[in-house]
């Protein structure tokens, strides 16, 4: 009897499950090695609205309230399934303040009404077609305050190559709608 060599064993099981799901690639083991790097980018922000407004803000009016707050940049919004918790599918068409993309489908992957911990992943265009193979915001409340919240913000990004490509401005983008979400709740549509 042969034994093969770990290497072998682990292509020769990829294959076989590759096949077996009819999604062979010859990528398939590039994709699992380069699926541990995952990075992550984090920030905080405090808000003055109440957690249960803002909370209910980021899930079930985020698809009404981001073409109010932002119009140049979310032409419009659609929940594709679900109803703005776990699973939901999001489609955010962009207007003419974002030229190099024009739309992006987001899911809620991650959904805690208990913690006030929402998660939402990339799932097709938007960063991923600039050259990212994961992107995830992750925002979790506290309550600091009768109409104060602390807003912990976790990026995290996974590039289609072994490069990091992590745009600078994306942290910064992150809180800049978190503040813009901040003045819609407090003052209202622009």
């Amino acid at each position: 009897m042969r034994i093969l060599p770990y290497k072998i064993l682990l292509s020769l099981t990829i294959d076989i499950i590759s096949l077996a799901s009819n999604i062979y690639t010859p990528l398939f083991p590039r994709i699992l090695r380069l699926r541990v790097m995952i990075k992550e980018v984090k920030t905080q922000v405090n808000v003055g609205v109440a957690v249960d407004v803002l909370w209910k803000a980021l899930t079930k009016d985020l698809k009404d309230i981001l073409p109010k707050m932002m119009p140049n940049l979310v032409k419009d919004a659609d929940m594709l399934e679900g109803d703005g918790g776990l699973g939901t599918i999001y489609l955010f068409n962009f207007g003419p303040g974002i030229k190099t993309v024009t739309y992006q489908k987001e899911r809620v992957s991650e959904f805690d009404e208990s913690v006030h911990r929402i998660g939402l992943e990339v799932i097709e265009g938007g960063h991923l077609d600039h050259g990212f193979s994961h992107h995830k915001a992750t925002f979790q409340l506290t309550s600091t305050g009768e109409q104060e919240t602390l807003i912990d913000v976790t990026i995290s990004y996974e590039s289609a190559t072994e490069e990091d490509i992590m745009p600078p401005n994306t942290p910064s983008s992150t809180l800049l709608f978190i503040k813009n979400l901040e003045n819609y709740l407090v003052h209202g549509a622009p």
